[in-house]
C-alpha cells in the first residue's frame, strides 16, 4: 500500500518526462494506466535494448503501471480511451500526456465528458514547436559552458536533465491540481513546456541575472565547481577523483587530510585572498589545484579513500556506468530502493523502486513494467465498464489487443 493508493491516473506518453511522471506516481501506489497502439508506441522499441531486442527503456520507464493496447487511430478506439480517462470516481479523472491531440485528448474535449477532469500536458515550447531535451539544452546555452577551459566546441550532456526535472514537475502539477479539486471541486488544465522548465532553471541559478547585471556570459570551467572550490585529480594508479570544498567544513576537511593547510595559508597571503570565502577559492582555483595535485599524483586511490571517508571529506571517484553498477553499494541490493525483478519478456535484473521513503508507510517494492496490452481486458471491464460481449467483439475486430488472449495485431 503506497501513499497514493486509491488514486487512478491515465497516461498517454512517449520519451522521458511524462513516462517518468507516471512511473513516479505508480511507485507511490497510484494505479497508473497507460494506453498505446496495439503495435506499441514510440518508446516500445527504444534503446537500450536487451539481447533479445526488447526495450530496456520501456521496461525502465513503465514499472508498476498497467498497459492497455487500443487502436486509437479508429473512432471507436478513441472513444474507449476517453472512457478510461474520464471514468467516474473521486480519485480518478486524472490524465497526464505529452501527446495531447486536439479533438480527442485536449482538455476541453475531455472536460466536456467530465467537468472536474484534471489534465497535465507537457509541450515542447510555448509557441507550439516540438522539442526534446537534446534541442532545449543547446538552445539555453549549457553546452557552450560545458567542457575544458579554452574549448570552443559545444558539449551536450548525456543526462536528459530537463526531461527529468519536467517529469517531477508533471507530478507536482497533478498533485497540486488534485488538492485544489479536493478543496473546491473544480477540474484543472495544467500546461507545462520543456523549454520553460529549462528557461526557469536558467533564471533560478542566477545565470540570467549574471548576464543582465555584468554583461558577461558563463564560460567553461572544465570540471571545476563554479563559484567555490571543487576539482578532479589524477591519482598514481590512474584513478580519477573529484573533491569538493564548497562549504567551510568541506574545505577544512580537505586541507586537514591532505596536510596542505599551511601551504594554503601561505598561498592566500601571497595572493591577498581570504580562502574562507568560497568565491575567493573559485578565483584562486588554478593556484589551489597546483598545491593539491602533487598530493594526489603521489597516491593510489586505496591509500587515502578510507581516510577521506573517516575525515568527512566530500569526494567521489569517477566511474563508468559499468564500474558504478558493479562496485557502488548504493547501486546494489544493499540499497532498499533496489530489488531483483523478473521483467516479462526480458529476464531478471536489478531494478529501482521509488527513492522516496515515508516514515509511516512501507516502501513499495520495485515492480516490473507490463507487457504491451497486458491489462487491456481488465481495464476495459473495470474502468471503462464494458460488457464481456463488447470486449470480445473489440478483440475480434482488432480495436484492442492483449498478449495471451489474442495476438497483437498491427493497427490500421
Amino acid at each position: 500500500m503506497g501513499i497514493l493508493t486509491g488514486m487512478r491516473v491515465v497516461e498517454s506518453s512517449a520519451f522521458v518526462a511524462v513516462p517518468l511522471a507516471g512511473m513516479t506516481l505508480a511507485q507511490m501506489g497510484a494505479d497508473v494506466i497507460r494506453f498505446d497502439l496495439p503495435t506499441g508506441g514510440m518508446d516500445h522499441g527504444r534503446w537500450p535494448v536487451a539481447p533479445n531486442g526488447a526495450s530496456l527503456f520501456w521496461a525502465g520507464m513503465n514499472k508498476g503501471k498497467r498497459s492497455v493496447a487500443i487502436d486509437v487511430k479508429t473512432p471507436q478506439g478513441r472513444e474507449i480511451a476517453q472512457d478510461i480517462i474520464c471514468a467516474p470516481g473521486a480519485d480518478a479523472g486524472l490524465f497526464i500526456t505529452n501527446l495531447a491531440t486536439p479533438g480527442w485528448t485536449d482538455h476541453a474535449t475531455l472536460a466536456a465528458r467530465r467537468a472536474d477532469l484534471i489534465s497535465v500536458g507537457l509541450r515542447g515550447d510555448r509557441h507550439g514547436r516540438p522539442a526534446v531535451d537534446y534541442t532545449v539544452n543547446p538552445a539555453v546555452g549549457f553546452p557552450m559552458a560545458t567542457g575544458p577551459e579554452g574549448s570552443e566546441a559545444p558539449i551536450a550532456h548525456a543526462l536528459p536533465a530537463w526531461d527529468a526535472i519536467a517529469g517531477g514537475m508533471v507530478v507536482q502539477g497533478l498533485l497540486a491540481a488534485e488538492r485544489h479539486r479536493l478543496r473546491h471541486g473544480a477540474g484543472q488544465a495544467v500546461d507545462l513546456t520543456l523549454k520553460d522548465v529549462a528557461a526557469a532553471m536558467l533564471g533560478h541559478l542566477g545565470l540570467i541575472g549574471e548576464h543582465a547585471l555584468t554583461g558577461q556570459t558563463r564560460g567553461r570551467a572544465g570540471n571545476s565547481l563554479y563559484g567555490a572550490y571543487g576539482q578532479d585529480f589524477l591519482c598514481a594508479d590512474g584513478a580519477r577523483v573529484m573533491v569538493i570544498g564548497l562549504t567551510a567544513r568541506q574545505w577544512q576537511n580537505l586541507l586537514k587530510i591532505t596536510g596542505t593547510a599551511e601551504a594554503m595559508e601561505a598561498l592566500a597571503a601571497a595572493m591577498g585572498a581570504d580562502f574562507r570565502d568560497e568565491g575567493a577559492r573559485w578565483q584562486a582555483r588554478h593556484a589551489i589545484t597546483a598545491v593539491l595535485a602533487p598530493w594526489f599524483a603521489a597516491r593510489r586511490l586505496a591509500d587515502f579513500a578510507g581516510d577521506f571517508d573517516r575525515a568527512g571529506v566530500t569526494w567521489s571517484v569517477f566511474r563508468t556506468f559499468a564500474e558504478a553498477i558493479e562496485h557502488d553499494p548504493d547501486l546494489s541490493l544493499d540499497n532498499p530502493i533496489f530489488a531483483e525483478v523478473d521483467q516479462p519478456g526480458i529476464g531478471r535484473y536489478r531494478s529501482p523502486g521509488s527513492p522516496l521513503s515515508f516514515a509511516t508507510i512501507a516502501r513499495e517494492t520495485a515492480a516490473p513494467a507490463p507487457l504491451l496490452g497486458q491489462h487491456t481486458e481488465a481495464v476495459l471491464a473495470d474502468v471503462a465498464g464494458l460488457s464481456s460481449g463488447t470486449i470480445g467483439r473489440l478483440f475480434d475486430e482488432g480495436i484492442v489487443a492483449q498478449p495471451g488472449r489474442d495476438r497483437l495485431r498491427r493497427a490500421c
